[in-house]
């Protein structure tokens, strides 16, 4: 297992300083002795690397997430990505689809976000935050049946016409609130499969901002940090959950207004995993 720093952005402007989380994750490691697991956690003991990006050339920076996605992903039996914004799960995302393919697989997802991401592209090849996701599906990377999108709760009409027309699953977060246990149970009905080939991803927003406040667009009304963190354990014993991204979290902001709290939240879900 890997775990790769990807400090990109392409948030609208409104995601200025999740560039800066991966380090800040990674050192809010030595806040955390041992995970829910009993698991000790040394963070020097971790395989770690860094994509290199210039946020002012998105084109560039793209090719080298996606470059760097492919042969992290080939060669790993799981990989762990720290944004950056979620406009790196669009290159992160296609490399994890090319390798599936090449493995005669069928690339799934799992995506935690208060938000769709399924807002039409405008720049063909680098979608933003808001797109990457249906940058991925219009592009053929992934069908439509096999995405899963948890807890969003403010989705633009736009978006909301594209799921309906794609037959994208929605899980809302009163189901969550209803029975979480059975909505676990779903979750992983829906990842089994013994051709399938799982993506998670988390964008911190998918908590209430009570809990991770530092983020660029806060939603009321999210999960709490302990049923997150409770999925989140479920899912880590899927066999076959190959990539995950953490997401949104708003280092320069966290650090300045929040004590680092949503940051340490991150490090405590990276610690889960490890």
């Amino acid at each position: 297992m890997i775990v790769v720093k990807v400090p990109g952005i392409n948030g609208l402007g409104k995601t200025n300083g999740c560039e800066r989380a991966g380090n800040a994750v990674i050192a809010a490691l030595d806040e955390i002795h041992s995970n829910e697991q009993g698991k000790p956690i040394d963070k020097k003991l971790l395989n770690l690397e860094e994509i290199h990006l210039d946020n002012g050339d998105l084109i560039l920076s793209n090719k080298l997430i996606y470059e760097n996605a492919f042969e992290t992903i080939e060669s790993q039996d799981k990989t762990i990505f720290l944004g950056g914004d979620h406009s790196v799960s669009y290159s992160l995302g296609r490399g994890f689809c090319e390798v599936v393919k090449r493995e005669k697989k069928e690339p799934c997802f799992i995506i935690f976000d208060a938000h769709p991401d399924l807002m039409p592209v405008a720049f063909e090849g680098i979608p933003t935050h808001e797109e990457w996701l249906r940058g991925l599906i219009d592009g053929n990377f992934v069908k439509p049946e096999n995405v899963l999108i948890v807890g969003a709760r403010n989705n633009d009409k736009k978006e909301i016409e594209y799921i309906k027309q794609k037959r994208i699953k929605m899980m809302s977060i009163n189901q969550l609130r209803v029975d979480l246990h059975e909505s676990c149970d779903s979750i992983m009905e829906f990842a089994n499969g013994i051709d399938k080939e799982v993506y998670l991803s988390v964008d911190i927003d998918i908590l209430d901002p009570a809990f991770a406040p530092a983020t660029g667009y806060k939603e009321p009304g999210g999960l709490t940090t302990r049923a997150l963190l409770y999925i989140l354990q479920r899912i880590n014993k899927l066999k076959n959950l190959r990539a995950l991204d953490i997401v949104e979290i708003n280092e320069q902001l966290d650090k300045e207004k929040y004590s680092r709290m949503t940051t340490k939240i991150g490090a405590k879900i990276l610690s889960e995993f490890l």
